[in-house]
């Protein structure tokens, strides 16, 4: 069952793909923050909680490589998740300018909730499309990415 389009404002009827793509961006971030409140947790906070599942110990400079965000947002978001018990910030042995970033007890009890979280969000956002549109979807959202953030 196909959805019907909404209307497109007539300022953005050249720019279809770029209006839809904001729209399905609005949605999902507000789906994804409503289940991410019911956790305690900001949205991007999740983003940096994965990356430490994965690699605990990382510096905040490695943290801020791998999600993309801009020095002051992951400093303020690493201060309020310190701040709630999930993460601990110490100067590294090497260079005490370097904070290392590493996960406390109540912070790795988070991993199963955050999977949780992105599966409830991929059900609710894919249950009206087939395997192959999903795949199709993927790689064509990695495309518009790569557009996006490489020079010409």
């Amino acid at each position: 069952m196909t959805a019907p389009e909404p209307p497109v404002p007539s300022t953005a009827r050249h720019g279809r793909l770029s209006y839809a793509v904001f729209q399905l961006a609005r949605a999902h971030r507000g789906q994804g923050a409503a289940i991410l409140r019911e956790l305690d947790l900001h949205p991007g906070q999740e983003l940096l909680l994965m990356q430490l599942f994965d690699q605990d110990g990382l510096t905040q400079s490695e943290l801020l490589g791998c999600v993309g965000l801009d020095h002051s947002t992951v400093s303020k978001s690493l201060r309020r998740m310190q701040d709630a018990g999930l993460l601990t910030r110490e100067p590294a042995e090497h260079d005490r300018r370097v904070m290392v970033v590493r996960l406390t007890d109540k912070g790795r009890a988070l991993r199963e909730p955050i999977a949780r979280m992105w599966r409830e969000l991929e059900d609710t956002s894919a249950r009206d499309l087939t395997d192959e549109e999903i795949d199709t979807f993927v790689r064509l959202a990695h495309r518009i990415t790569a557009s996006l953030t490489t020079r010409p």
